[in-house]
């Protein structure tokens, strides 16, 4: 099974879509922010916290990047 096709799988469970491939790239554009920017356990809270906080992705990698100007969006 594909990352992909486990992911749409756990969204159908939840009863959310699944993110789009441009969601994705951006998910995981902050997880690697989160990631380098401090320990790698950042990177999972970073996203959670992002998706609670129900803004536009681009907004929250946005905000991320100005943390840590040093890891930046690159």
């Amino acid at each position: 099974m594909t990352d992909r096709e486990w992911i749409a799988r756990f969204a159908a469970s939840l009863g959310v879509p699944a993110p789009t491939d441009e969601e994705v790239e951006q998910i995981l554009r902050l997880a690697s922010i989160a990631a380098h920017a401090s320990a790698r356990a950042a990177a999972p809270v970073a996203c959670w916290i992002a998706a609670g906080a129900g803004r536009p992705l681009g907004e929250s990698l946005a905000l991320a990047s100005a943390i840590d100007p040093r890891v930046g969006p690159g």
